[in-house]
Order: structure tokens, then sequence, then C-alpha cells
């Protein structure tokens, strides 16, 4: 009698293919995010029932307890806001501006600062304040 010898051959699973997949769905995911940069500021914002959901790619324009105007974390003389915020809205195409004020700050400072905001052509200029709880 003769015995047929078995090949040892083992079964191996190429995962190729799902590699690739996942390589391609983080990418879709780090494409598709949004990432809101918030800066290390100091801002109190002020309480309001009626406040809305904001959009996150609305470009910023930060005032502090000092009055004091940053746009990208880089602060920003009152009068030079309006060339920033333009170039701001060529660049992203975004036409609404969202001026984050901390509670302490002169409603004349607020008011310049959003004005400059809108003769920058921005179609809308709100201000950021946390929702009142209750």
């Amino acid at each position: 009698m003769r015995y047929k010898e078995r090949d040892n051959t083992e079964q191996e699973i190429n995962i190729s293919p799902l590699i690739d997949i996942v390589f391609i769905l983080l990418i879709f995911f780090m494409v598709s995010a949004t990432f809101v940069k918030d800066y290390d500021l100091d801002i109190n914002r002020p309480k309001a029932s009626s406040s809305t959901a904001s959009s996150s790619k609305a470009i910023r324009v930060h005032i502090d307890a000092s009055g004091d105007v940053y746009i990208d974390g880089q602060p920003v003389r009152t009068w030079v806001i309006q060339n920033y915020v333009r170039e701001k809205l060529g660049n992203s195409g975004e036409t609404t501006v969202l001026v984050v004020a901390d509670e302490g700050v002169a409603a004349g400072k607020l008011i310049e600062v959003v004005d400059q905001c809108r003769m920058a052509g921005a179609g809308s200029v709100g201000v950021v304040t946390e929702q009142e709880s209750g």
C-alpha cells in the first residue's frame, strides 16, 4: 500500500485590502472634520437665554476683558480689523463673523468691532454668548 503524503500548505488571509480601506476612511474623516480653533484667551462670555448655535466655519474675532482684539490668536489694532476680516472673508468664502467678547467689554468697544466687521463685507455679524441654563 502506498500512502499519499499530504501537502502542508497553510492558508493565509490577505489583509492588504483591509489596510487600504482603513487608510481611505482615515483620510476621509480627517478631511471632512472641521476644527474650531480656540485660543488661550481668558474670556468670560455673557449669558443669554435666547442664544442659538453658531456655525463652526464662521470667522471669529476675540475681545478680551482689557479690550484687546485678537484674530487667529494674534493681537490686532481696532483700525486694522477691517483689513484682516476682509482678507479672511476672501480666503474662506464664509460671510459670517462671530465676535467673542468678554462680558466686561465696554459696549462702545463691542460696537466698534462689529462695525469694522460689517464694513469689511461680512454678511452677518453675531456676538457669541453662553446659553443661560434654567
